[in-house]
C-alpha cells in the first residue's frame, strides 16, 4: 500500500476552518506529475487528460467515519476508489490525490497524496484501485 503524504496547507485550512471532513465532499484525482508539499489547490497540480474512464477532478470519495476518540481525530473514507479504462488507456499516472471539492475559498484544497513509487498506465479494460484503510483512516490528527 502507498503511504499517505498531506500538503502542507491541509494544516493552516484546518485551522482556519476550511474543512468540516465530517460532510464535505472529498475527491481523488490521477496526475504524474509529483506533488509538493507546498502545493495548496488543486490547480498547482496537472490533472491527467480526462477520458476513456477518467473524468476530470477524479471520482469522490465518501467520507465513511469521521469521528474523535480521547482527543484524536480519524477520517475513514469508503474504500475502493475504482477506474477501469475503457475504449482507450488512462495514464500514465504515479501519484493519487485527495482534496476536498466542496470548498470555494480557497476552491478545492488539497490534503493529500499517495505516491505509487512509478508511472502506471491502465489499458482498455484493465481497473485500477486506491484501497483505503479502512482501520487506520486516511489521516488522524492527534
Amino acid at each position: 500500500m502507498a503511504a499517505f503524504n498531506k500538503f502542507n496547507a491541509f494544516v493552516e485550512n484546518l485551522a482556519e476552518k476550511v474543512h468540516n471532513l465530517g460532510s464535505d465532499t472529498c475527491k481523488i484525482l490521477l496526475t504524474n506529475t509529483a506533488p509538493s508539499a507546498s502545493n495548496a489547490v488543486k490547480a498547482d497540480l496537472t490533472e491527467i487528460s480526462a477520458g476513456f474512464g477518467y473524468t476530470a477532478g477524479g471520482n469522490s470519495a465518501a467520507v465513511s467515519t469521521s469521528a474523535q476518540t480521547s482527543g484524536t481525530y480519524k477520517l475513514v473514507l469508503s474504500s475502493p476508489t475504482t477506474w477501469t479504462a475503457a475504449g482507450g488507456s488512462i495514464g500514465p499516472f504515479r501519484y493519487c490525490v485527495l482534496y476536498n471539492d466542496t470548498p470555494t475559498s480557497p476552491a478545492d484544497p488539497l490534503i493529500g497524496y499517495w505516491d505509487y513509487g512509478s508511472s502506471i498506465t491502465m489499458a482498455s479494460g484493465e481497473t485500477f484501485q486506491v484501497t483505503l484503510d479502512a482501520s487506520g483512516g486516511v489521516l488522524t490528527i492527534a
